[in-house]
């Protein structure tokens, strides 16, 4: 991962260029980004390679000195949903041998994992953050994904829909996090639970999530930008 950002430099990577590009979005000249249908000709190329990119190791992670709390936006799609977390559940269903459904009580019982890293935007902005929660990985190994498994869909509660490659959602820093900089996750940050990861931009890491479905194909509904235009795969 390249721990650069356009924020933190003052320039645009040629690296971030093109995968901004292969996503259908440029960048004008005072630095705003624009949405481009020519650039999205390009994206499944764009797609496969950083789908080959993609590794199982751990990227670098940053010391809880560099956290960075005043510079996390907190962007909604339909506002902060309302959830009572005395009757949360968070169901694992789809192509898995054992669906789960599990309060936040039994959630918190499998290990915790900490990770300090930074949160991309596609509009521009970073912010380095302390997640903390329970790996996918983890989960999924209790749920057993059926050999034709291939993807995991993540439904909020308040509408937002993404889908990942099951890849990624294995990856060792991917959490469903109930924690944010060592304290309780703030609601209008996703709590109870919501997706973290280094290795995805900010857009496919859903807040207050719900339910992972776990397919074996993509369905028409990627993902709410994707389906307007995004790149599907989001990657770092």
């Amino acid at each position: 991962m390249n721990d650069e950002t356009p924020e933190a430099t003052g320039r645009i990577s040629r690296r971030q260029l093109l995968k901004w590009a292969g996503a259908g979005l440029l960048v004008n000249a005072a630095g705003t980004l624009l949405y481009d249908p020519i650039g999205r000709l390009s994206m499944p190329l764009n797609e496969a390679v950083e789908a080959l990119l993609l590794s199982s190791k751990p990227t670098p992670e940053f010391p809880i000195s560099a956290i960075e709390p005043d510079r996390l936006i907190v962007n909604s799609f339909r506002g902060t949903p309302k959830i009572d977390i005395a009757n949360f559940q968070l169901k694992i269903s789809g192509e898995v041998a054992n669906p789960l459904s599990l309060n936040m009580a039994e959630i918190q019982q499998l290990p915790l994992t900490s990770m300090v890293i930074r949160q991309v935007c596609v509009e521009g902005w970073a912010a380095i953050v302390q997640w903390g929660g329970v790996r996918l990985q983890d989960l999924l190994q209790i749920a057993q994904p059926r050999s034709s498994a291939k993807y995991v869909y993540f439904q909020s509660a308040d509408g937002y829909y993404e889908s990942w490659d099951l890849a990624s959602v294995l990856h060792p820093q991917t959490l469903l996090a109930y924690q944010m900089n060592g304290r309780d996750l703030p609601a209008e940050n996703g709590a109870p639970l919501r997706l973290a990861s280094p290795i995805k931009l900010g857009y496919k890491q859903s807040k207050w999530v719900t339910e992972a479905i776990v397919t074996s194909q993509l369905l028409p509904k990627r993902g709410y930008w994707e389906d307007l235009g995004y790149e599907w795969f989001g990657g770092l």
